[in-house]
């Protein structure tokens, strides 16, 4: 107990004696945590935004109008029996009229009949199995007029979500790499300041966890003070300006980002492991006396 008591004196001098350094060193962290949990936020978002726009890609199997009522059930057997089907919906010619005249009321009020047909609407298991589901009804079987799974547009979407999920990782790795680089160049010079004070540690004895210990809790400390301000800024953010950002999106009930709590943790927990591995590393090459 003397000696964490011993390292928690030195480590709260310290700051107090380099305030200009320790606002640096929570300062930087402030802001690769507030860049980082913007980047949570939106990214995660964003991914379940393109997750939700995946799952409204169907193909859609429609019938002549001289299918019989075996030939419709034919076909729903052999989708309903592919692995890679999810869900199978009939969709009568007159529900398919319904639905065009409630979304689209202008268009379909002065129709003289219905031109719709009978289909089949099929839900895969994953976006990315749209091509095989449809491949499966080629040739097409008795009563089937056409297999749409649009085709240009799906993959376009496909394109696009993959992008995303790609550009997402990328960013946090570079924002976790960048914050750790100017967090350890931060703290280097409170250890550079201090370095003659480390060499005779050394010379008389201190082990290299008695010399880094208080370093170490320098660095949670800047760590922990600059996550915590930049939750705050955070939740500042959240409740001024993403009500005015959201409002003029048009995303589904199922698309939202991570829980903020949630986002909070990893940003305290990154800046406690963040604010650590700075000052131990930038420490090593000061403790080979």
């Amino acid at each position: 107990m003397s000696r964490l008591r011993l390292i928690f004196t030195e480590s709260i001098r310290s700051l107090g004696a380099n305030v200009s350094t320790t606002v640096a060193a929570t300062m930087t962290v402030l802001i690769g945590m507030f860049l980082l949990g913007l980047m949570i936020a939106f990214g995660t978002w964003t991914i379940s935004w393109s997750n939700h726009v995946k799952r409204e890609l169907l193909v859609k199997v429609y019938f002549t109008d001289s299918a019989t009522g075996a030939q419709v059930n034919a076909v729903a057997s052999k989708l309903q029996a592919n692995p890679l089907v999810k869900h199978v919906k009939f969709i009568s010619k007159e529900d398919a009229l319904k639905d065009m005249q409630r979304r689209y009321p202008s268009l379909t009020k002065n129709l003289p009949g219905n031109p719709f047909p009978n289909s089949e609407q099929v839900t895969p298991v994953h976006a990315e199995d749209i091509d095989a589901i449809a491949a499966s009804l080629r040739p097409l079987p008795p009563g089937v007029s056409k297999v749409n799974n649009g085709a240009q547009r799906s993959h376009r979407i496909l394109r696009v979500a993959h992008l995303i999920d790609i550009v997402f990782l990328i960013a946090v790795i570079i924002l976790i790499a960048a914050s750790t680089l100017l967090i350890a160049n931060t703290i280097r010079l409170s250890i550079f300041s201090r370095r003659r004070e480390i060499e005779v540690m050394k010379l008389v004895g201190a082990t290299n966890w008695f010399v880094r210990g208080p370093f170490m809790l320098e660095g949670l400390i800047c760590g922990v003070g600059g996550a915590l301000t930049a939750v705050l800024l955070l939740i500042l953010s959240k409740e001024v300006v993403l009500p005015s950002i959201l409002g003029h999106l048009d995303a589904g009930p199922d698309v939202h980002a991570w829980p903020f709590w949630l986002d909070a943790v990893l940003l305290v927990t990154s800046g406690l492991g963040l604010g650590a591995a700075g000052s131990g590393l930038t420490l090593r090459r000061f403790l080979k006396v």
